[in-house]
């Protein structure tokens, strides 16, 4: 601080210090305006991103739709923190810490190493030493390299003699005469029915770094590799019928009707396996047939030489495959998420005590189910019948009292009845500790096709929506073992073009094929 005794007598000189001071304190002013302007809006844009995470994703709401909202917002918060950085800019280059959630980079990544070193020799003349460093990774994205493949199968011939002239047999490939590796074709499928990048779009991509590849020529592609990989499909289906609980479920599409120029309604059904919630042996798999309707005898047909557990929601076709099995019976087990939902869908907008109270006792149930879940099946069963058991009864008594209470045609009377209409595959998981509450893993799983079809608006034939059922069978179960399905399919094709027998196709499932 500047004490009276350092001030200079001018008059000139005290104007000009003063004039400094006021300049510097505007600008310090300045700062300060626009850092509460910065709050105010990083304040409104922290309100937005609640409202879009906790208000948008709703019953009705799809969850890869509020990503989007989510994913600009956060940038739009990260703005206002690189301003607030210009500004107060950190007093070192490594005094800014990393963001949370940004993990640890795979160990399997490669390391190019660059060295920043100072000036080695001291001001004294000697040589300094080394006692210590400082190490940063940071991820570095080089974007998708074409390249070219070049193969010579060089002649030989001996001049000792007329033997004739030899040469190495060429390698089979998927797309004889054609240009993709195994491994091309691999991408262009994991790009469609798992990016959800269409054909056209990945041409245009191509395109760009001068690979000019026609939509029609990558759709010969998936063409090709489609068939190739129909015995895994069957094979990857035949494996989940043996189990004895299953998952079902299915989602409508629209189907472009050849000649008309509209759009017809097919469904894609998900038989899908998840042992994870009881640690069971078998691995998580799923697979999605596609059909030109909905009506229960295409879920009797998927299928057929099932019996077990199969646990859906309310959909009344399922009820068909109650009749189908002289050998093979299947006990349906159904889905509280839906019965909730019913109860949900009462609240969302109006004032509904019965509902609430309904919703109330179902959260109690699936909060006992969270402390079960990791357990064996017969911990489960146990914890089950123990807390969730007297939860039920309990239900099943308010569940009587409230439907006397309201008209059966009115909306509230509607949601109890559908929950009455269940009551006993609803309450099967009390009985066996494999059984799930809900739909949901299967729910899960067939999210991917949503998207897909938000993405291509509909199928392009039948047949199409046949390939895109089958190919996304394979990539979704990858996913599902954590298993790359590049690198999976990319294994599954070679080995099919070099002659894996089909005797041996079970080698070539997912959780199988040594990636």
């Amino acid at each position: 601080m500047t004490s009276a005794a350092d001030l200079p007598d001018d008059i000139d000189a005290l104007k000009a210090i003063v004039m400094a001071s006021q300049a510097k304190m505007s600008e310090q002013d300045g700062i300060i305006e626009r850092k509460e302007g910065r709050i105010i809006r990083l304040e409104k844009l922290l309100a937005d991103f609640k409202r879009a995470l906790y208000g948008a994703k709703s019953e009705k709401g799809h969850p890869d739709q509020y990503h989007l909202a989510l994913e600009d917002i956060e940038a739009a918060i990260a703005i206002v923190h690189a301003e607030d950085e210009a500004i107060d800019p950190p007093k070192t280059a490594g005094a800014t810490k990393p963001s949370k959630g940004r993990g640890v980079l795979p160990k399997h990544l490669p390391r190019i190493e660059e060295i920043i070193a100072p000036d080695v020799t001291c001001g004294c003349g000697a040589r300094r030493h080394i006692i210590g460093e400082d190490v940063s990774e940071r991820l570095d994205i080089v974007p998708a390299q074409f390249r070219v493949i070049v193969t010579r199968r060089p002649k030989y011939a001996c001049r000792s003699c007329e033997a004739g002239v030899v040469q190495a047999p060429a390698k089979s490939r998927l797309i004889e005469g054609g240009m993709p590796t195994e491994a091309t074709i691999a991408s262009v499928i994991v790009s469609k029915y798992a990016d959800h990048l269409p054909l056209y779009r990945q041409s245009q991509i191509y395109a760009r770094q001068g690979v000019d590849i026609d939509r029609s020529t990558l759709a010969f592609w998936v063409g090709k590799a489609a068939h190739e990989l129909k015995p895994v499909h069957d094979a990857l289906l035949a494996n989940l019928k043996t189990s004895s609980k299953l998952f079902m479920d299915e989602t409508p599409t629209p189907v472009l009707n050849p000649g008309s120029g509209k759009t017809k309604k097919g469904y894609f059904w998900a038989l899908a396996r998840d042992d994870r919630g009881w640690n069971g042996p078998e691995p998580p798999g799923v697979v999605f047939t596609y059909t030109p309707g909905r009506s229960g005898k295409y879920a009797s047909e998927i299928l057929q030489s099932f019996g077990g557990i199969l646990q859906v929601d309310g959909y009344a076709g399922y009820n068909r495959v109650l009749d189908l099995r002289d050998n093979a019976p299947i006990q349906l087990a159904y889905c509280w998420a839906h019965a909730r939902r019913k109860l949900y869908e009462l609240t969302h907008n109006n004032v509904a005590p019965i509902a609430e109270e309904g919703l109330k006792q179902i959260a109690t149930l699936y909060r006992i189910e969270a402390q079960a879940r990791g357990t064996s099946a017969q911990e489960r069963m146990a914890i089950r019948q123990q807390k969730s058991a007297p939860k039920i009864v309990a239900f099943k008594s308010w569940l009587d009292q409230a439907r006397s209470q309201v008209s059966a045609k009115s909306p509230t009377g509607e949601a109890l009845k559908y929950i009455a209409k269940y009551w006993d595959g609803l309450i099967l998981f009390l009985s066996d500790g494999c059984i799930e509450m809900d739909s949901n893993a299967v729910k899960r799983t067939i999210r991917p096709i949503a998207l897909q079809r938000k993405n291509a608006l509909f199928a392009g034939h039948d047949a199409g929506a046949q390939n895109w059922a089958m190919l996304a069978s394979l990539i979704e179960t990858c996913k599902l073992n954590q298993i790359e399905p590049h690198s999976y399919l990319t294994g599954v094709l070679t080995a099919i073009v070099n002659g894996h027998k089909q005797k041996d196709i079970d080698e070539l499932l997912p959780w199988n094929y040594a990636v």
